[in-house]
């Protein structure tokens, strides 16, 4: 139980100081990925993500960019205790002998254990999240960002639970966030373990400095988002869509919609800010973790 308790604390430090680092540029992505397809002739609400971030700060000030941080930021203890300690649970069961340092095809495994364990916590923070970062990008849409205004992450809860079908409603979307969560945090941490031991020229990394956690943190996260980000495109246009009238009866047929009207480009919306957060956030994350894990013994 030490173990876990340790890999609990650390996850949660690591989790806070990757979202404070990261979540402006989460909600750029977000704005992009959900604004409705321009009318014939007219141009897209956001022309980019540059410009999604000065229409932001002209409206709704820097506060803006921090819009729907409160449902992460109540669950990212939860969240990240969760994905490290099943983890290190995983790397416990897996290694020969205590102690012993896992090869890199190990730590994949480890990664896609704890992204089924993190889905069925991500899934109802991130329509929350969703929700609120994407109603001031939704237009004159029909989708539910336009219809419904909320007052913030509890209120988008009970309107959910009280008119979307109850607990299954902040579940929507739980398919692409599994779809998002295993492969990513296999790529995630097996891409982490693989730059550390480059770094240190072998399986023993206890000896790596900040420098080289920073650098492997940040690559890691960036293979994150490079292998699973059109399946989160898909999770957020379904997160955002409407409940009584919705534009896509499941995943399959949002993928299948997105490509036939945008193409290719359609299921990268929002990449660039995605990209820009992912090296920055979880250099950080990794560098709280080590730091916090290790100060713990």
């Amino acid at each position: 139980m030490g173990e876990v308790v340790k890999d609990l604390t650390a996850g949660t430090v690591g989790g806070a100081a990757q979202l404070v680092c990261g979540h402006p540029f989460d909600t750029i992505k977000v704005k992009l990925q959900s604004q409705p397809n321009p009318l014939p002739g007219q141009l897209p609400k956001f022309s980019g993500a540059i410009d999604a971030v000065k229409q932001t700060l002209a409206a709704e000030g820097a506060g803006g960019l921090y819009k729907g941080m409160g449902a992460p930021l109540a669950t990212v203890a939860a969240f990240n205790a969760v994905l490290f300690a099943v983890r290190g649970q995983m790397e416990t069961l897996l290694r020969s002998q205590p102690g012993a340092p896992l090869t890199v095809g190990q730590q994949v495994i480890c990664g896609a254990g704890a992204g089924v364990a993190v889905s069925f916590l991500a899934c109802p923070t991130e329509l929350v999240k969703c929700r609120l970062q994407a109603q001031s990008a939704m237009g004159d849409s029909g989708s539910v960002g336009a219809t419904v205004k909320y007052g913030g992450p509890l209120d988008v809860a009970k309107q959910v639970l009280r008119s979307e079908g109850g607990t299954r409603g902040l579940f929507k979307g739980l398919v692409p966030t599994m779809a998002r969560e295993i492969p990513g945090n296999a790529a995630l941490f097996g891409a982490y373990e693989a730059l550390k031991q480059f770094f240190a020229g072998g399986q023993d990394t206890s000896g790596l400095g900040r420098g080289s956690l920073i650098v492997a943190g940040g690559l890691a996260g960036a293979a994150f988002w490079a292998s699973v980000y059109p399946t989160d495109v898909v999770k957020s246009v379904i997160q955002v869509d409407d409940y009584k009238n919705p534009k896509f009866s499941g995943s399959i047929d949002a993928f299948r919609k997105i490509l036939a009207s945008e193409g290719v480009k359609g299921l990268y919306r929002g990449f660039g800010p995605a990209m820009a957060r992912s090296v920055p956030a979880n250099a950080a994350c990794f560098l709280a973790y080590e730091v916090t894990r290790s100060s713990l013994g």
